[in-house]
């Protein structure tokens, strides 16, 4: 036991001392939550597209409003002269509306230079099919003011369990899909770190010295659970550093803010109003999430995920020889599962219940991100506590199955030079005697 202590003491003081695990530390965050929020602010960004238009039906001028970075100007030209010269003009593209009857419009066409992106196309027939709604209302003598004001929109309190806890589907869905692909990217990162690890002992021939004083398997589990404590550290950092900025924030926001947004009253100002927004905001996730529960489940998940692969991936390591691509053929069977597990978590936060992401959290090649998708929607009211017991329990037991399975390929392949391994004949290994 002291020897894998030096081992595990080796790999982590190793790892943690080097300037990338800082760096790496300090952005991951940053990156994760750029991930997550690019894509919208993208998405909110339309191009800033200037069009101009010939309406020969005079239906639209005055009525096609500007909006999703695309303005309309109205211009008196011919279209066989327009649409040649429009570049010149400072225009982006020509919108020719031709004489329509409003009951069967006629076909609208678009001149650009280039293809037609969607959200442009989508954005000027939704616009133009609400002016011909509009007009079409006009004429048959319906008040659109008046069915605007009998819409309207239901909105649905979610109350969970038995304490009618309130809560948020969109949500469950964030916390789930960032807490899948955390554990995803983990497993693939420090799974393949175990796995270049041993390549790299294996190719300089430093196992050679290591295994004349400790057996294989000590050496295998030094490493892993090495690496592991790595990752955990990591972790404790993030949390830290979330819990830190959560504390402080009613610090640097100043106190009347606080008290507003706690007796939920307005601002005096628009910057107080935002900032009071803001904590509410804050306040609804923490009381909307079971924040103990997410997070010791993702610690498990993470170490027991991290346990059940990384011993998978040692294995391989322990195979490669001189060539490094080899490893790409030998590691295509140990990341396939993981990659189809992105997969179904993707189809878990959007039906927690479904009988994929049932299975998906319990078989333990999958489990341990499609569970993690799952938990933020509640325990036990979508996940019953015999499906979190028994995903615990099957995980654990793949765990040790790995690792047995991972130390018989280990002890062979670690000091086998020369000779190029394949799957079947590492898969012969695990059925020989000792």
């Amino acid at each position: 036991m002291n020897k894998i202590w030096i081992i595990i003491k080796r790999e982590y003081l190793t790892r943690v001392r080097k300037r990338s695990f800082v760096i790496f530390t300090l952005l991951l965050p940053v990156l994760f939550v750029g991930m997550v929020f690019v894509p919208f602010w993208i998405a909110g960004t339309g191009d800033n597209e200037k069009v101009a238009v010939i309406d020969e039906s005079k239906y639209f001028e005055g009525k096609l409003a500007d909006g999703g970075g695309v303005h309309y100007k109205f211009l008196q030209a011919k279209v066989d002269t327009l649409k040649n010269t429009y570049p010149d003009l400072g225009y982006t593209g020509l919108l020719h509306i031709p004489a329509m009857d409003i009951n069967r419009p006629t076909s609208i066409v678009y001149y650009s230079k280039g293809q037609m992106n969607v959200m442009l196309k989508s954005n000027m027939e939704r616009r133009l099919s609400t002016v011909i709604e509009d007009l079409r209302m006009e004429a048959a003598g319906i008040d659109k003011g008046k069915l605007e004001s009998i819409r309207t929109e239901v909105d649905i309190i979610n109350l969970s369990g038995k304490e009618e806890k309130k809560g948020s589907a969109g949500l469950a869905y964030v916390v789930g899909y960032a807490a899948g692909f955390l554990v995803y990217i983990i497993l693939l990162i420090f799974g393949t770190m175990v796995m270049r690890g041993v390549m790299e002992e294996k190719m300089n021939r430093v196992a050679e010295v290591m295994v004349s004083s400790v057996k294989p398997f000590q050496l295998m589990m030094g490493k892993i659970v090495g690496i592991a404590g790595v990752g955990l550290t990591q972790f404790i950092i993030w949390s830290v550093l979330i819990i830190g900025l959560y504390t402080l924030l009613p610090l640097l926001l100043g106190p009347e803010m606080v008290q507003a947004a706690a007796s939920q009253q307005a601002a005096s100002n628009a910057n107080n109003a935002a900032a009071v927004e803001m904590i509410n905001k804050m306040n609804f996730v923490r009381d909307s999430v079971n924040w103990s529960l997410v997070l010791s489940c993702f610690v498990f998940y993470f170490l027991g995920g991290y346990l059940f692969y990384s011993a998978l991936f040692a294995a391989v390591g322990s195979l490669v020889n001189e060539d490094p691509n080899e490893a790409q053929s030998l590691t295509f069977p140990i990341t396939l599962p993981v990659i189809i597990s992105i997969f179904i978590m993707m189809a878990a936060v959007r039906n927690p219940n479904s009988q994929l992401a049932v299975w998906g959290s319990i078989i333990p090649f999958t489990s341990p991100v499609v569970m993690m998708a799952r938990i933020p929607y509640g325990v036990p009211g979508t996940v019953p506590f015999w499906q979190l017991g028994l995903s615990v329990v099957v995980l654990i037991a793949g765990f040790l199955g790995t690792t047995w399975a991972a130390a018989k390929i280990y002890r062979t392949g670690i000091l086998l030079y020369g000779k190029k391994v394949t799957l079947k004949e590492a898969v012969r290994w695990l059925t020989r005697k000792s």
